[in-house]
């Protein structure tokens, strides 16, 4: 059985007194408990250390049952707990267990009761063995068996990662994403794993049925906006991240989008309409902002992530295709002329949705790796602007489409921006 002890319940234990009874909340088919309260001594009554809100806490469904004791012991327990644990189906001699608990030892029924000890000095007695000051037992007659025991760290989240990873700079970050289907909500998760502080989701569109096979959120969501779902899953795996959902069209409502981008470090496209990507492109290069726009092209085969940044030898999107075709490639996106909300959407159906996930999270990487090199991570440079990644190798295609092998990626540097082009020059 393996007791959860979460973060409440520890530190109970460790400004307790000696020893008290122990209630755990139990799931015997899953082979799983939780601390759900403690007392001082027999006298004192059992407190809860469930969390406030009860729809969250651990083994909901299950009620608290009085079912053993948690003393204070000597280091040397835990070193033995070690020992035994290692050598699979020994115990610990009762009497052992009992020296090592000299306050409140309380003896077993017939069925025996679970343990949980408290060592305050193991690190001191033990300092190079990262032995933990808390672990589980379950006692019998005859002896000690150990069971496995896992406390909740004082700190959990992306700052965990606050000695190894950039967390304070990307904490403070605040990043658009527009298209919260199957590239989008993907690429929302990405970021937020990397410890975005803020993301703003942008998209219209409801979770339909057909979106489950490639979207990140599940059945339970269907009907919802899709910025709610995602919103609300975020919530959960990824609370170190404030999500703002806008159900807005970037195209219908571009005014009000115009108007967010004043407080926003960095835009993401990850919308499969073309016009959505120019306008994208158009409000971000106008508001000063970098831009990144993620698809898949050619029905599923390549995947593309374009970094449009506003300096002045950077063209946008349009600039970008038409200095393409003019060298002699092709342009994967034949209504890119069209104008503003007429624009034809990708092809981009038949990519399966890890397939999919994959262009978001180089999109994702793109973009953190776009911040954190402005704010002093030179190791964060990325080799070029426009990265192309072969998910079905494309050999019959045009450069720089002409990808030879499933999963060569190639990157490419910006153009400048075409004369008389409406969004790089000045308006």
């Amino acid at each position: 059985m393996l007791i959860l002890i979460p973060t409440a319940a520890a530190g109970r234990f460790r400004t307790a007194g000696s020893w008290g009874r122990l209630s755990l909340r139990i799931s015997r088919p899953d082979g799983l408990a939780v601390v759900s309260g403690i007392s001082e001594r027999t006298e004192g009554a059992v407190l809860s250390v469930d969390p406030a809100e009860l729809g969250n806490r651990l083994l909901a469904g299950c009620d608290p049952v009085s079912t053993g004791y948690w003393y204070r012991a000597a280091g040397e327990l835990h070193a033995h707990w070690y020992q035994v644990r290692a050598r699979r189906g020994t115990s610990l001699p009762l009497d052992i267990f009992k020296s090592a608990v000299p306050s409140g030892f309380k003896a077993p029924g017939s069925s025996g009761y679970a343990a949980i000890t408290y060592t305050p000095a193991v690190q001191d007695e033990f300092p190079e063995s990262g032995l933990p000051d808390l672990l589980a037992w379950h006692v019998t007659r005859t002896d000690a068996r150990p069971l496995d025991a896992s406390v909740e760290p004082e700190v959990t989240g992306i700052r965990q990662l606050q000695h190894h990873w950039p967390v304070e700079e990307l904490q403070s970050a605040r990043v658009m994403l527009v298209g919260a289907g199957s590239i989008g909500s993907a690429t929302a998760h990405a970021l937020a794993g990397y410890g975005i502080g803020h993301l703003t989701l942008v998209d219209p569109d409801r979770l339909l049925w057909h979106n489950l096979v490639r979207h990140t959120s599940s059945r339970k969501q269907i009907g919802r906006a899709k910025v709610t779902a995602l919103a609300e899953e975020l919530a959960l795996l990824r609370p170190d991240t404030a999500v703002t959902p806008l159900a807005l069209d970037v195209i219908e409502h571009a005014d009000r989008i115009r108007a967010l981008l004043t407080d926003t470090d960095i835009v993401v496209c990850a919308a499969d309409g073309v016009a959505a990507r120019r306008v994208t492109g158009h409000l971000a290069r106008r508001a000063g902002r970098t831009a990144v726009l993620a698809c898949v092209l050619q029905d599923g085969a390549v995947g593309e992530v374009l970094r449009l940044r506003p300096w002045t030898q950077h063209g946008c999107l349009s600039c970008r295709r038409e200095s393409l075709a003019e060298a002699g490639g092709l342009d994967p996106e034949p209504a890119l002329d069209a104008g503003y909300g007429t624009g034809t959407r990708h092809r981009p159906m038949t990519a399966v949705g890890p397939d999919l996930h994959l262009v978001a999270h180089l999109a994702a990487k793109t973009v953190v790796a776009t911040l954190l090199e402005r704010v002093g991570h030179p190791d964060q440079r990325l080799p070029g602007e426009h990265a192309l990644l072969a998910l079905r190798r494309q050999p019959g295609w045009a450069a720089p489409f002409d990808l030879d092998r499933t999963g060569e990626l190639r990157w490419l540097p910006a153009t400048p921006p075409r004369p008389g082009c409406p969004t790089c020059e000045s308006p």
